[in-house]
């Protein structure tokens, strides 16, 4: 179920053992802390989309538009159905493409990355750092959900690590340019 436009709108998961889903209450938070920290969605990168539900979560929030990169066709053929379902389908765009070896356009400059890889993936951060290179607005943030037992790298694409939240078994970690303003980490 998603919060936003769509709200109470429940998506449609890939078939079992394709994709971990990002947890309601994990989302929740999330999507609280960028809201708060005034990030800006206009353009967003769902990396290692599953369902799609990041993406979806940040359109339906207000975002201009958002391209999910899945590399297994049939999650990404559950995430265009989503789109439709969310009437989010005009500012969608699915890439069935891994991440690392996939490259955005040259003019892309994206706003907020949301990725989401497999817990069990040894080298998740060298593949999203690649996957983002050249395709960043300035003030970017960059949002990497991970297991709880590992610690994130101090810095991804250029960004300092900001934010590293625990919610049981997962954790979110945020990057931005500038924690210049941080208002103290609990």
């Amino acid at each position: 179920m998603i919060a936003g436009s769509a709200r109470g709108l429940m998506l449609k998961r890939p078939r079992a053992g394709l994709t971990r889903p990002t947890s309601g209450r994990l989302r929740e938070a999330l999507f609280g802390m960028l809201e708060s920290a005034g990030v800006d969605f206009e353009r967003v990168l769902d990396l290692y989309a599953g369902s799609g539900a990041l993406g979806i979560e940040a359109l339906s929030r207000g975002a201009g538009s958002a391209t999910f990169v899945e590399a297994d066709a049939r999650a990404a053929a559950v995430i265009r159905e989503n789109l439709v379902h969310v009437k989010c389908a005009d500012r969608g765009e699915v890439i069935v493409g891994r991440v690392g070896k996939w490259r955005s356009n040259a003019d892309a400059r994206y706003t907020l990355v949301l990725a989401d890889p497999p817990y069990d993936d040894p080298a998740p951060w060298g593949a999203i750092e690649s996957a983002v290179e050249g395709a960043l607005a300035e003030h970017a943030v960059i949002v990497v959900e991970h297991d709880a037992r590992t610690a994130p790298p101090d810095t991804l694409a250029g960004r300092m690590l900001w934010r590293d939240r625990r919610q049981g078994a997962g954790a979110v970690a945020i990057y931005r340019t500038s924690v210049d303003d941080e208002d103290g980490d609990e």
